[in-house]
């Protein structure tokens, strides 16, 4: 099912309108991260490459690379995300701000490593393999993506709720787009990348509990 674009364009200055709200202003020293990027860092540590840091939103994983000696470009849709990130980490060299619908602004083969950490449930199927296909052409052969991305069982922020427009995306009321993946969508949407590791977990950094798959997967070239 495809969406006309007046109707697609209205979700992302929506979504626009709620993340520059959420991202309005950060201090560095309020900036707190999970550990769900731990399980990954002999990756991480070996990396030479700038790691993109896709949806970075308040720089939670930013931070995280960053003490880890790492450099990172932090990239958001959020225009408050990036003046934060700027403001808050002088020693980023490069950050970008658009809209991942219309592609990455970066050279083929770029880095190794690109994190996506809930930022890609909120797209169209045809969207989604857009992006999905854009990751693949910014990494390197071999190169990986670590991604979190919200489960059907997330009932505690918007599972079920809303207009089912499209299978497991929902229309919430302000009129944004929310997405959550069962086992089939996690199989078919990374049909063509090698799995490293895929599970679903509990996440109680929000407050109410949140469910949501962890991924580690290799792009083939």
């Amino acid at each position: 099912m495809e969406f006309d674009d007046d109707r697609r364009e209205e979700a992302i200055e929506k979504a626009n309108e709620r993340w520059n709200s959420i991202h309005s202003h950060y201090e560095r020293e309020k900036i707190k991260y999970d550990d769900w990027l731990e399980l990954f860092d002999r990756a991480i540590k070996n990396c030479k490459t700038p790691i993109i840091d896709l949806g970075c939103g308040s720089g939670n994983d930013t931070l995280y690379l960053i003490e880890r000696g790492k450099k990172v470009i932090p990239c958001d849709y959020s225009k408050n995300a990036i003046e934060n990130i700027k403001n808050n980490f002088p020693e980023i060299e490069r950050a970008e701000c658009f809209d991942m619908t219309k592609g990455l602004p970066f050279e083929d083969n770029l880095t190794d490593i690109i994190i996506s950490d809930l930022s890609l449930h909120y797209f169209t199927e045809q969207k989604t393999f857009e992006i999905l296909d854009e990751i693949k052409r910014v990494l390197k052969p071999n190169g990986l993506l670590f991604f979190r991305v919200n489960s059907i069982n997330d009932v505690n922020y918007g599972a079920r709720e809303g207009k089912e427009i499209e299978s497991h995306l929902y229309e919430t009321a302000d009129g944004r787009y929310k997405r959550f993946f069962d086992e089939k969508d996690i199989a078919t949407f990374f049909a063509n990348w090698e799995k490293l590791y895929i599970h679903e977990e509990k996440l109680g950094r929000y407050g109410a509990e949140k469910v949501l798959w962890r991924g580690a997967l290799m792009v083939k070239k």
